[in-house]
C-alpha cells in the first residue's frame, strides 16, 4: 500500500461550492495519485495558482492531519446553513490505496452524520461498505467514463477499476444506500468510441445519473459534430432514466444548439 509522504495544515475545511450540483463541500487532501489526463479540471487550477509545480507532485497526495479538528470548530458554526457536503470536489475521499486518506474520509462522514448533515461522495476509488451503517440519507456515488480497461489505464491511471468501483457502488446499494454515478468527462469518439447504451445498462441499479460533455480539451472541440454528438448522447441518458425511474441531471454546456 502506498503511503502518505507530507502532511499538511489548514485554517478552515468546509466551504460553499460554486458545482451547480453542489452545496458544501470540503477537500482534505491536496493533490490525487489517480492522476487523470482528459484533463483534471483540479490539477490545472493548482497548478496556474502555483500550489503544485508539476504533475508528479500533484500525484502525490498531502493529507490536510487537523480536519478532524477543524470540522470539530466548523459544523457547529455552520450546520443551519448547509444542505448537504461533498466530499470532494478537489480531489478523492477515498484514494486508490491509500488507507490513511480513506479513513479520514469515514471519520469525516461520521461527523458530518453526528450533526444531521447529510454527505455525498464522488470517489475514483472503492467505497468502504462500512458507510452502510451511517445515515442513509448519505448518497454514493462514482465516476465511470467507460468499461475499457485499457483506456482507464490511460486517462485515469492510480484509479480503481471500472469493476472494483461498480462492485463497491452495487454492495452499497443492495444495502440500501442511496447511490449515483457521474458519467463525466464523456469521451468523443475521436478521444474513445465506445457504447454507451452498455455503459448505462452497467449502472442501471443506481438512483441518479449525471451526464457531462470533456470540457478543456482541444481534441472534444475539435471532433467534428461535437455538440450534435453531446446533444444525441444526453438524449439517450434522458431516455434510459425516464424509462427506468432513475433521476438524472444533465451538466450545463453539455446540450447546445447545434
Amino acid at each position: 500500500m502506498p503511503e502518505i509522504e507530507e502532511y499538511i495544515q489548514r485554517k478552515t475545511m468546509l466551504y460553499k461550492t460554486g458545482v451547480e450540483y453542489g452545496d458544501y463541500t470540503i477537500n482534505f487532501v491536496l493533490g490525487c495519485s489517480h492522476g487523470c489526463k482528459y484533463p483534471c479540471y483540479a490539477y490545472t487550477m493548482k497548478k496556474r495558482f502555483g500550489v503544485v509545480k508539476s504533475y508528479d507532485e500533484w500525484c502525490k497526495p498531502k493529507l490536510v492531519e487537523n480536519t478532524l479538528e477543524l470540522l470539530d470548530k466548523e459544523i457547529p458554526r455552520l450546520k443551519n446553513k448547509i444542505k448537504s457536503v461533498q466530499l470532494c470536489f478537489a480531489t478523492d475521499p477515498f484514494m486508490y490505496g491509500y488507507d490513511k486518506i480513506c479513513q479520514m474520509g469515514i471519520d469525516a462522514i461520521r461527523k458530518f452524520n453526528d450533526a444531521n448533515i447529510k454527505c455525498s461522495v464522488l470517489t475514483k476509488g472503492i467505497i468502504p461498505i462500512e458507510l452502510e451503517q451511517f445515515s442513509k440519507e448519505n448518497e454514493y456515488g462514482i465516476t465511470l467514463i467507460s468499461l475499457d480497461e485499457t483506456y482507464r489505464e490511460k486517462m485515469e491511471p492510480g484509479a480503481a477499476s471500472y469493476e472494483e468501483r461498480i462492485a463497491a457502488l452495487r454492495a452499497l446499494h443492495d444495502a440500501g444506500c442511496k447511490t449515483w454515478v457521474s458519467l463525466e468527462p464523456y469521451p468523443t469518439p475521436n478521444i474513445h468510441e465506445q457504447d454507451l447504451q452498455e455503459l448505462l445498462e452497467a449502472v442501471s441499479f443506481v438512483d441518479k445519473i449525471i451526464f457531462g460533455r470533456t470540457n478543456y480539451s482541444k481534441e472534444a472541440s475539435s471532433y467534428r459534430g461535437h455538440k450534435a454528438f453531446y446533444n444525441e448522447k444526453a438524449a439517450e441518458v434522458i431516455r434510459f432514466c425516464e424509462k427506468r425511474g432513475i433521476q438524472y441531471h444533465i451538466k450545463d454546456k453539455t446540450i447546445t444548439e447545434d
